[in-house]
């Protein structure tokens, strides 16, 4: 997968910034999510690898996707096909993604927790987040009863474990330790 985001990034950042250019970044985002979900199906991977020229697999795709792609949309296709870097259309999804929650300064937080977050926590706990990152915070809340109590928040690489169980895990690390 390191090899498609190095090659999904090129083409994820001029997608961006032509997006920001026109202030369409939310339709580039719906287009791109569409291309990338259609582009991992298997029966287009092998169009992908096929022998099939570039301009008939771009045809071909474009043709899939119908009008869910733009005019501009389709242009990417044709370039991506053109250079051979169609299987990487779901990275370069992925990649447009995180650029677009980066320029809106925006993050999304997986909170699991033992019971049900009420509103009134859920937007305690949204404030207090968006004062430690930042940024504007999404939540996706779920529960987890294995936690025993309180919960786990993940954002991207920050993980902040307030459970019981983890609790219980670091003091049992610490006396074997």
């Amino acid at each position: 997968m390191s090899e498609l985001t190095t090659v999904a990034r090129p083409y994820a950042k001029a997608a961006f910034d032509f997006a920001v250019e026109k202030s369409a970044v939310d339709n580039w985002a719906a287009m791109l999510h569409f291309a990338g979900e259609v582009a991992k199906h298997e029966k287009l991977q092998a169009l992908f690898a096929s022998n099939l020229g570039t301009s008939q697999k771009a045809d071909a795709f474009i043709q899939i996707c119908g009008e869910q792609l733009d005019a501009s949309g389709q242009n990417l296709i044709k370039v991506m096909a053109e250079n051979e870097r169609l299987p990487a259309l779901p990275a370069v999804a992925e990649l447009y993604a995180e650029l677009r929650h980066e320029y809106a300064k925006e993050v999304e937080a997986d909170v699991k927790s033992a019971v049900a977050l009420s509103a009134d926590e859920q937007s305690k706990l949204s404030a207090a987040l968006e004062k430690r990152l930042a940024r504007k915070v999404k939540l996706n809340c779920s529960i987890d009863p294995s936690l025993i109590s309180g919960t786990l928040v993940q954002v991207g690489d920050l993980v902040i474990d307030s459970s019981v169980k983890g609790k219980l895990g670091r003091m049992a690390h610490s006396l074997q330790s």
